[in-house]
């Protein structure tokens, strides 16, 4: 399903959200539970995480109280496909680190399913910039991080169980991936970060927007919690300055030997005086319709690619389609909403209440219900399995009417 960022933001306009929160403060949405249902589930994780050759020490990292857990810790010294020696992390082990309490985190997954590219599409469309996606999977009472900032916009979009976020007032200016930011320490982060600002409960189909730079850290409540963390990289003025040492290598006048200095206020003049002319020679090139033209092509194509391929339609065999976003195993499946909730007997009826709705249920049906929503995630063919007398179809129909499920 195509996301656009009207529907991330809802009922925030974007109008609105640009005007007065986009790189100027935090912005917390709240949602339904079904608002992201489509983006990620556990079963979804799983079947990911189960990809083992498509993981590493680097792509899938392990935290734990606050500190990262070595890949030797819960890797194998394997050979990847192409022969190489690689850092592959075992099942078992994940297993149990994950009862430990670890969190993990699988970075950049933006382009592995379709539900998680939507949002990344949605960010990029709004011409924010390159969006990537890292998911984190943490568990009640243990903080994965302490408090930090990114050195990008972060987008948190909240689609398993709930976690509290400590919003500090401390903001580094516009921070960026290089060592003069990275290599800050703990110490540093711990004393610029600033009182509280505000503590946020991020729930099921919630949305948290962070300016770059902002400091923050967060910690799950419940069982279990899963967000999408979509860092935002903005093109800034940086670009702007690569983009003119390209031009100015062609320029003779950057490639002339800079005035040996030998000490005498002669010597000095003469630098100063090639520096304020180089200087205003790059202001020309700022200014040079070429340079803004490829300048203005880069803003504006901000974005990775993902997706596109269809060979069939490339050989004429078929129409062309956009991409189809399916799970990943083919199958549809339901997320459930209104977990606990149980049918109950009046008289020799059987009725389901929900905040939306309240459902007549026939006994195979009310059995059926009772089966399905002790479970996370549930699918037509499942509940036929299990339960062949009722119409699965229709049943898991009526449920999405009435808010206790919700497509995934």
């Amino acid at each position: 399903m195509a996301l656009t960022l009207a529907d991330l933001l809802a009922p925030i306009e974007p109008a609105r959200f640009f005007a007065e929160f986009h790189d100027r403060q935090p912005l917390h949405v709240r949602g339904g539970a079904s608002k992201f249902a489509s983006v990620l589930s556990w079963s979804v994780i799983d079947r990911l995480l189960n990809q083992t050759h498509i993981w590493t020490g680097q792509s899938l990292k392990l935290q734990m109280d606050g500190q990262p857990v070595p890949p030797e810790a819960y890797c194998l010294r394997a050979t990847s496909r192409d022969n190489a020696p690689v850092m592959q992390p075992d099942a078992r082990r994940l297993r149990e680190w994950a009862a430990k309490g670890a969190s993990f985190v699988l970075n950049d997954v933006d382009s592995l399913t379709p539900g998680l590219a939507s949002v990344s599409e949605a960010l990029e469309e709004a011409g924010l910039g390159r969006a990537q996606a890292n998911v984190y999977v943490s568990f009640q009472a243990h903080k994965a991080f302490p408090a930090h900032f990114d050195t990008h916009d972060v987008w948190a979009v909240q689609v398993e169980g709930e976690k509290t976020w400590n919003i500090w007032s401390g903001r580094a200016e516009h921070p960026i991936p290089h060592p003069a930011f990275r290599s800050l320490g703990q110490a540093h982060h711990d004393r610029a970060k600033g009182v509280l600002r505000e503590k946020v409960l991020l729930k099921a189909g919630d949305l948290l927007y962070l300016p770059r730079g902002w400091y923050h850290d967060a910690l799950a409540e419940g069982p279990a919690s899963v967000h999408v963390a979509y860092g935002v990289h903005a093109p800034i003025g940086l670009d702007l300055a690569n983009l003119l040492v390209e031009r100015a290598i062609q320029d003779p006048s950057f490639r002339q030997p800079l005035p040996r200095q030998d000490g005498t206020p002669a010597a000095q003049f003469a630098l100063t005086t090639r520096a304020a002319q180089l200087g205003q020679r790059l202001a020309e090139l700022a200014r040079d319709p070429q340079v803004l033209q490829v300048l203005a092509r880069h803003v504006a194509e901000a974005r990775y690619h993902r997706g596109g391929v269809n060979l069939l339609a490339a050989r004429g065999l078929e129409p062309d389609r956009p991409d189809q976003a399916s799970p990943a195993d083919g199958t549809s499946g339901f997320r459930v909403l209104a977990p606990g909730v149980k049918p109950v007997r009046r008289g020799a009826d059987w009725v389901l209440k929900t905040p939306a709705a309240t459902l007549p249920l026939t006994p195979p049906e009310a059995e059926a219900a009772n089966w399905l929503l002790a479970r996370r995630e549930v699918d037509a063919a499942s509940l036929r399995a299990a339960h062949p007398a009722v119409d699965a179809e229709a049943l898991l129909s009526r449920l999405t009417d009435a808010g206790a499920l919700a497509a995934a």
